[in-house]
């Protein structure tokens, strides 16, 4: 990130009343020298599930969620990436588009569960709307070895985010809900669709990218998701072209009115209450 567009990024984060910088994400092939990752580990396959190969009882005990390992990267101000043999988790490994199709027990695990052998999480209905879930949010092939998560003003040269994620409160997320339609003249720029976590701060970003729409990501909703976040706290997740957007033009936006000015009250009423900073 250049000088002037570091400077415009911390004048953008003044204004919405944001002390953090959002996370960037890409694909490379070049392994970070420096961050968190999950364990190394086998990814199974839907033929291993099948001839009885998966040991499920290993991989729940090396899970590390994609999230926890950005909440990491945060913290440390530093990067947090994953590939094929560092996924943590059958769910990020399936949403950043290491691993297709997804496995049979992880529509059960999502679901229903399997009586008694598996309890399920019960946030789909049956593992048939799983699997509908799975082929509907199609997630990309990695085009990469490696997925990187990482503060955008880090990023340098030809390397761009595909997508950039902030996490914030309710005040500060009203003003890029606002904010995102203001760059657009989009009235539905954006969404807030079913997922993880991880599906939210990439799987459905680079979707809508995909079909050529411009579309800013509401999410944080996974309960399971819910203990890497802050309290209160949820994501906001826009592609790259529209955070240009976004550093270009809030000037001229109702970020610098009188109206703003008193939401942003409410949010140092806010990080006061929670004593902030607090992960």
């Amino acid at each position: 990130m250049t000088e002037f567009a570091r400077e415009n990024m911390n004048a953008f984060l003044e204004a919405l009343g944001l002390d953090e910088e959002p996370m960037g994400m890409y694909y490379t092939d070049r392994q970070p020298e420096e961050g968190f990752c999950p364990k190394k580990g086998m990814l199974p396959t839907v033929l291993q599930e099948a001839r009885g190969e998966v040991d499920f009882t290993s991989l729940f005990e090396s899970f590390s969620c994609v999230v926890g390992n950005i909440r990491l990267a945060r913290r440390k101000k530093t990067i947090a990436y994953f590939d094929k043999e560092h996924f943590g988790c059958l769910g990020g490994a399936f949403y950043l588009g290491f691993s297709k199709p997804q496995l049979e027990f992880v529509a059960h695990y999502v679901s229903s569960g399997i009586p008694g052998k598996l309890e399920g999480e019960h946030y789909l209905e049956s593992p048939e709307v799983t699997r509908d879930f799975f082929r509907t949010v199609d997630p990309r092939p990695a085009p990469a070895r490696f997925c990187v998560f990482m503060p955008v003003s880090r990023f340098s040269g030809k390397d761009k985010p595909e997508v950039v994620t902030f996490f914030a409160r309710a005040e500060v997320i009203a003003g890029l809900n606002q904010l995102a339609t203001f760059v657009t003249n989009d009235f539905e720029a954006v969404s807030s669709p079913f997922g993880a976590g991880c599906t939210d701060i990439a799987t459905w970003p680079l979707k809508y990218l995909s079909e050529g729409k411009l579309k800013a990501v509401i999410g944080g909703w996974d309960p399971s998701d819910r203990k890497f976040l802050k309290t209160d706290e949820i994501t906001f997740s826009v592609p790259y072209e529209m955070f240009k957007r976004m550093l270009i033009r809030w000037p001229q936006s109702f970020l610098t009115t009188k109206t703003w000015s008193i939401v942003k009250k409410k949010v140092e009423l806010s990080k006061k209450a929670w004593g902030e900073p607090s992960f």
